[in-house]
This record gives C-alpha cells, sequence and structure tokens, in this order.
C-alpha cells in the first residue's frame, strides 16, 4: 500500500448495503428452486441444491451491496472507478423521484452510471477532462446532500 494511500483522510464514505428487505425475495427463490430439485432427487442430491443456491443468492445479495462512495486523497472513488477532484466540475443532486428523469431521456449515453434502486438520491457530477469522452457520472448516494456539499468545497 502506497504511503498516500495510508495518510489520506477519508472525507465522505458510504457504501451501498442491501437493506434487511431486499434479502427474503431471493432467499426464499433459492429455497424454492432448491427445494424443486429435492423433490426429484434421493439421498445425497436431496440437500445439495440447498447448499449451493442459498449461499449463491447471500454471495449475490452481499455482491450487490459491496459498492462504496468514498471521497479520499484528492479522489472520488464509485465502486472500482475513480476520478481526481481536480476533473470534477458541476455536481447535481437528484431525488427519488426526479432521478427518473436522470436516468431515463436525458441520460448520456456516454456516461458512467452506477444504479443501486433501493437508494434514493443520486448525484451528477460532471467530468472536465478532454482526454475523457465521459460526460459525467450518475451514481446512487444516500447521503447525497453531504456528498454534493464535500465535493463543491473541495
Amino acid at each position: 500500500m502506497s504511503e498516500s494511500a495510508v495518510t489520506a483522510p477519508i472525507v465522505f464514505r458510504e457504501r451501498l448495503y442491501v437493506p434487511w428487505w431486499g434479502w427474503p425475495l431471493p432467499l426464499a427463490a433459492a429455497a424454492l428452486l432448491a427445494a424443486e430439485i429435492h423433490m426429484g432427487f434421493p439421498g445425497v442430491r436431496s440437500w445439495l441444491p440447498y447448499v449451493i443456491t442459498v449461499p449463491l443468492a447471500v454471495l449475490l445479495i452481499v455482491r450487490m451491496g459491496s459498492v462504496k462512495v468514498e471521497v479520499s486523497g484528492g479522489e472520488l472513488r464509485v465502486g472500482q472507478a475513480h476520478v481526481p477532484l481536480d476533473l470534477l466540475g458541476e455536481v447535481e443532486v437528484f431525488d427519488s423521484k426526479s432521478k427518473r428523469k436522470a436516468m431515463g431521456p436525458n441520460l448520456d449515453p456516454m456516461a458512467f452510471v452506477t444504479h443501486r434502486g433501493w437508494v434514493g438520491p443520486m448525484v451528477r457530477v460532471a467530468i472536465d477532462d478532454p482526454a475523457d469522452p465521459t460526460p459525467y457520472w450518475l451514481f446512487s448516494v444516500r447521503s447525497a446532500e453531504k456528498l454534493a456539499a464535500v465535493l463543491r468545497d473541495r
């Protein structure tokens, strides 16, 4: 790990985890799928589907909630992507109602988008880099106003 990564303070950090109400349906679907397979096979093959499908559903749910939004070390990070704060332009916040237009008819196909349906607000940050064809980043974040204030005060 580089020295700058260790000493860089984290100005903002948020994980877009899946809330509790997003877990029961996929787990129930995995259990029902395993039960269907279970009914057709005796012996070891009867419990094996449960060992495979339920942990796989848990893994997928956890993986969907592993996205982090972070401002640290002079960079904005969304998941694995990162951009220096010097290259950021205008910051715009969308609430859960207005994000429909931002994600629909007003969405540029070249934009970087990280959307999580269970997170209401979104932030759009313009990218002022002539070498980058991406016009802006549009991503979900629960504390959108707080992040926008951090990005505007950089």
